[in-house]
């Protein structure tokens, strides 16, 4: 189902998922005068406090996501681990961006690989696992290390094992295929850096990437983007080609964001796709002259897109639940803001708990090193034990 014509401020954005990101989402959505309701099962998630409505249910309700189409004048997502059928059955009353197909390719690590193949885009080697044996052979081809991963519900390092050597196999299979869900093993990347670019696309099929991003992950969870990316000018035209390639050939109408590896040899393997806003694009927020949010909430409504532009050197990072557990509650954000150039963003999560994104601080300064700097001292600065 196809925007007759683009829609009018006072219109209603329908988000299916009540994160942060659909939080900041529907910030943005607000700035421009769209109305959002959002589905979730909590009716006092981070979106829910700024929207204009919420629908308390569960993601797989199909009479809900009906309610929440019948609602909207648009409908997308803000993270794929909803269910697709719910996606399916909104799309049925309204517009659904990015649509339910691509969402079904990039839910399954499978899906995706061989929908990336098919397109001709570079990735590292994988084999399907359907059995013990499966994986033994794919160790003879592949080497060691490699990862097995669950092909689906898997986010920051979850539903991962790396195998190391021939003693790992059984344990890494039985851990992971107890999930009762296809199993996946990829070759080791040893990369020298990863990055990730966010293109959006529109209706009419324009095309605008955002500087891709440096990525630096703790415990397999991000903890720092650093804009630019300290890589070859050459990596980061390769990498805008590749995310527009990508959007281009699974037909995105929306964000996809495309996370890579750069190897030691300046190639680029894509490593995983999401199509909504990113984590590793929060620095948009602050360092360019169009965010993530906004650029989708301008797809979303049909209205024109432009390429961004990062108007200073910008570092995030990430501000996870243990800084409020090792503060009791109360980290010291008066002393983190004394320092020029950074911008707090909390999500309004009720509990915090270790690996929970809380929040994200952003840097711009004059150089990378600068914004680096005070990104890291700022963060220290808020972690302080009590």
């Amino acid at each position: 189902m196809e925007l007759e014509s683009p829609l009018n401020p006072g219109s209603t954005i329908g988000i299916i998922g009540g994160g942060q990101l659909g939080r900041m989402l529907a910030i943005a959505a607000r700035q421009m005068d769209y109305k959002t309701v959002v589905l979730d099962p909590d009716s006092n998630c981070p979106a829910g406090q700024v929207a204009d409505r919420v629908i308390r249910s569960d993601y797989s309700d199909l009479k809900a996501s009906s309610e929440l189409a019948a609602l909207a004048d648009v409908v997308t997502y803000e993270f794929e681990n909803v269910d697709a059928d719910s996606v399916s059955s909104a799309e049925k009353h309204k517009p659904v961006r990015p649509s339910s197909s691509v969402l079904r390719t990039t839910q399954n690590r499978l899906h995706e690989k061989k929908a990336l193949l098919q397109a001709g885009i570079p990735v590292a080697n994988f084999r399907k696992v359907d059995s013990l044996r499966d994986l033994e052979d794919a160790a003879s081809v592949l080497g060691y290390p490699m990862v097995l991963k669950t092909a689906t519900e898997g986010y920051d390092g979850k539903g991962q094992s790396i195998i190391d050597g021939e003693r790992d196999l059984a344990i890494s299979y039985d851990q992971l295929s107890a999930r009762n869900v296809d199993l996946i093993v990829e070759q080791f990347v040893s990369f020298k850096a990863e990055v990730s670019t966010i293109c959006a696309r529109t209706i009419d099929g324009m095309t605008a990437t955002f500087d891709p991003a440096e990525n630096i992950h703790r415990n397999h969870i991000l903890d720092t983007s650093i804009v630019p990316a300290r890589i070859d000018e050459s990596v980061t035209d390769k990498a805008r080609i590749i995310a527009t390639d990508i959007a281009e050939k699974l037909d995105v109408i929306g964000l996809i964001a495309v996370e890579m590896f750069v190897t030691q040899e300046n190639d680029i393997l894509v490593n995983e796709l999401a199509p909504r806003p990113h984590n590793s694009g929060h620095y948009t927020m602050d360092g360019c002259d169009t965010s993530q949010f906004e650029q989708l909430v301008r797809i979303l409504a049909g209205m024109p897109i432009t390429l961004p532009k990062l108007h200073s050197p910008t570092v995030m990072v990430n501000l996870l639940g243990e800084i409020w557990e090792d503060t009791d509650g109360n980290p010291d954000w008066q002393r983190a803001l004394e320092l020029p150039g950074v911008s707090l963003h909390l999500y309004g999560k009720s509990a915090a708990r270790v690996g929970r994104k809380m929040g994200h601080i952003n840097v711009v300064a004059e150089t990378v090193e600068e914004a680096l700097y005070i990104a890291v001292e700022a963060r220290e600065r808020a972690w302080r034990r009590a």
